[in-house]
């Protein structure tokens, strides 16, 4: 399980590392009811993705540590353009 945990959790941090998210948005989306399925637990666990208060309410962004997880399976390339928007391969 852990092979198919990690992948969903790339996907999650991909995700996320296109935009900010709302964190209702996120919880919406990635919420499961199996107890093995923790993606957005071990992603905030991992240290990838962080909430973060906005005007707009709680907003998703990835970290660095989130950062380096993309680049190390090579779904970013080069050097982070703004906060929370980066170049996805």
């Amino acid at each position: 399980m852990r092979d198919a945990t990690d992948a969903l959790v790339l996907d999650l941090v991909e995700w996320i590392a296109r935009e900010p998210r709302p964190y209702a948005e996120v919880i919406e989306t990635w919420r499961t009811s199996c107890p093995r399925l923790t993606i957005w637990e071990d992603a905030v666990d991992r240290g990838y993705v962080a909430r973060r208060p906005t005007a707009e309410g709680l907003r998703v962004t990835i970290t660095e540590g989130g950062e380096n997880f993309l680049r190390a399976h090579g779904r970013i390339h080069g050097p982070r353009e703004h906060e929370g928007c980066m170049t996805l391969s």
